[in-house]
């Protein structure tokens, strides 16, 4: 069996940034073992699956060491591939997901706009772990799939070096550290101690499902642009309305081939 596969670098305009997530487009579903073992050989940090039923794709994302429920750089480069190899006629799509109904959008100056559920955190005691883990002072946590902890200002973001392993005993997928920035509205990284193959994502979009209404209401405005301080680095444009999160961004292709099963 040949299944196409493409490498995309996502929430970027230049090769080698953003976030690369390897896409597979499938004509039918493999079974869960399949996916994962592909998953693990392309040692990406996602891989994205998308199967076509009748006018939407069934989308799922599935780290090296498991499935998630959600993940924005794969549905992004995801829809890249849809618009630009496989349905050029295409303006939007529409993902049926883990996550419920998700979209996407080509827009005119090039970039595509995902359709995301918010996911608010609800602020909490901050961890101990968190206190033993980082050098920066934290000010805050808020909790939601993810745990996000609030610094001082973007330098203590960016020069922040975790320790990872006492991350790795606490209860959520992604550790997350934000600040008010410089030349955005917001600021971030983001750690996932129990990745064996990148523990610093280089752009979250799902962690901006819980970023953008949280930074949304404490900055009293709906329209924001959000900086990754990851080595590559990694732009959206964000917006929240109502229950819902819009995050905008650019993809570069870098790979097209065949996978053989």
């Amino acid at each position: 069996m040949q299944i196409p596969i493409y490498q995309i670098d996502a929430f970027t305009q230049r090769l080698f940034g953003g976030n690369p997530a390897a896409i597979c487009h499938l004509p039918y579903w493999l079974d869960d073992k399949t996916l994962q073992d592909i998953a693990v050989e392309n040692n990406l940090a996602e891989t994205g699956y998308f199967v076509k039923k009748d006018d939407i794709y069934e989308i799922r994302w599935f780290m090296p060491h498991a499935e998630i429920d959600l993940c924005g750089h794969a549905t992004l480069a995801s829809a890249y591939v849809i618009f630009n190899y496989i349905d050029s006629s295409s303006n939007e799509i529409t993902f049926s997901s883990k996550s419920g109904i998700l979209k996407a959008k080509k827009e005119d100056n090039g970039s595509i706009t995902l359709d995301f559920p918010s996911r608010p955190p609800k602020e909490i005691e901050v961890p101990q772990e968190i206190y033993q883990a980082l050098n920066a002072k934290p000010q805050k946590a808020f909790a939601a799939r993810d745990l996000v902890i609030t610094l001082s200002s973007e330098d203590e973001v960016l020069a922040e070096t975790p320790n990872l392993e006492i991350l790795k005993a606490l209860p959520y997928l992604c550790i997350i550290i934000t600040a008010e920035g410089k030349n955005a509205d917001f600021v971030s990284r983001v750690f996932d101690a129990n990745a064996f193959v990148l523990p610093e994502d280089p752009v979250t979009g799902s962690a901006h499902a819980s970023l953008v209404p949280f930074w949304a209401k404490k900055l009293n405005k709906t329209t924001l642009k959000a900086l990754q301080l990851s080595k590559r680095g990694g732009e959206l444009d964000c917006k929240l309305d109502g229950d819902r999160v819009f995050l905008s961004g650019y993809c570069v292709p870098y790979l097209n081939g065949e996978i053989t099963i």
